[in-house]
């Protein structure tokens, strides 16, 4: 049975629009499955690390994204009174890999994707829910009852991939035991411009700023998974939460509404032992999702489309490119997962005095230590 595109990919998030602009520089056929009946701009905001940037160089596509991200030059992790016990020097190291480090908003990054990608080979509507690998094709079906049939299938439907749940029934999303409020608002008068995130007994709170005069900030505190109590919060909660953390937490919050904030559980999944089943590959958070707490996530989701795109050149057959993709990304993709549940699950400790033997670790520890994990993100393999 013929297939009807060489390739399907499945999910128009990050990871799936920078895999189809990577297979459109590349000539290859594709169609975009998106579940949404309209793509459009959501969220928050996060970070694009200078590894990030070092693939989107590679795609082709870094000096556009430059222009809607907010150059952070430093983000220091500060304690509740707002004393610094962390502050490394970015700048130096995103100058040694001729790569720097920006702040984006969800939205902006996501329609700038959406821009680059041929959008006759966009199918929306269609929430991907079971797959059959047959020979020489796969197919793919939907809840609309409809079908599809390609020779290659790209998973990136993120974290509750059905389609992954389906190749590995065990990679079920696994709660991290705290739950974050995120908001974007004005910063004409607030006025700021380095990021940090502040680590207290009550909780975290982040603060980044963004392009457009606008200031996006994120607040982790913990509970039980989809605890009915947090389900209700607003601003005032909020403001009682961190009533004793330094400013401008309180000053942030008094300019953010309630219609302002999107909550969610964090989650993520352990480590997988494969994302390369034959015709088949997992990408982005349906391969790997992590913690936010190295500002990964979306930056790993890029590093995958930067190897592919490499493999889909290099190697005779896709199936080949499937496999040496494999074999490059899941070492580091565990890193990155393992080590940011690891930083989420120290810094949400409530206990005073771990907190007080943490922060007092912290401020001694030498620069190197910190630039040398720096290093392990920034250098990255998929210029190999």
């Amino acid at each position: 049975m013929d297939a009807q595109s060489e390739f399907a990919i499945i999910g128009a998030g990050v990871a799936g629009l920078t895999a189809a602009i990577a297979l459109q520089n590349l000539n290859r056929e594709f169609t975009l499955f998106e579940q949404a009946k309209e793509i459009k701009g959501i969220g928050a905001g996060f970070g694009l690390a200078a590894n990030a940037m070092q693939a989107l160089e590679y795609i082709g596509i870094r000096e556009e994204v430059e222009k809607i991200g907010y150059y952070l030059d430093s983000f220091a992790i500060l304690d509740q009174k707002g004393n610094i016990l962390v502050n490394p020097n970015t700048s130096k190291l995103s100058d040694k890999y001729a790569q720097k480090n920006f702040a984006i908003h969800r939205a902006d990054l996501h329609l700038y994707l959406l821009s680059k990608v041929n959008q006759d080979h966009i199918a929306l509507g269609k929430r991907a829910s079971h797959l059959t690998q047959k020979e020489g094709y796969v197919e793919i079906q939907f809840e609309d009852g409809s079908l599809h049939r390609s020779k290659y299938l790209i998973i990136a439907d993120g974290v509750k991939s059905p389609l992954r749940q389906q190749l590995v029934p065990t990679s079920k999303p696994r709660y991290a035991g705290y739950s974050c409020w995120r908001a974007t608002i004005d910063n004409t008068e607030l006025n700021l411009n380095r990021g940090s995130e502040t680590w207290g007994n009550k909780g975290r709170f982040g603060l980044t700023p963004l392009v457009n005069k606008r200031i996006y900030w994120y607040a982790c505190i913990n509970g039980p998974q989809q605890n009915p109590t947090f389900r209700g919060y607003g601003v005032q909660d909020l403001k009682r939460q961190f009533g004793n953390y330094h400013q401008p937490i309180q000053e942030v919050l008094d300019r953010t509404l309630d219609s302002d904030l999107i909550w969610s559980d964090i989650i993520d999944i352990k480590p997988l032992k494969n994302f390369a089943f034959g015709n088949i590959l997992i990408i982005g958070d349906a391969a790997h999702a992590c913690t936010p707490n190295m500002g990964q996530g979306a930056c790993q989701a890029m590093e995958d489309v930067a190897v592919l795109h490499q493999e889909l050149q290099k190697q005779q057959s896709v199936v080949q490119a499937f496999l040496s993709f494999e074999n490059r990304r899941l070492s580091r993709t565990k890193y990155i997962t393992d080590t940011s549940k690891l930083i989420g699950d120290v810094a949400q400790w409530e206990n005073k005095f771990l907190i007080s033997v943490r922060n007092n670790l912290m401020k001694i520890m030498p620069d190197s230590m910190n630039q040398k994990a720096l290093i392990k993100l920034f250098k990255e393999d998929f210029m190999k």
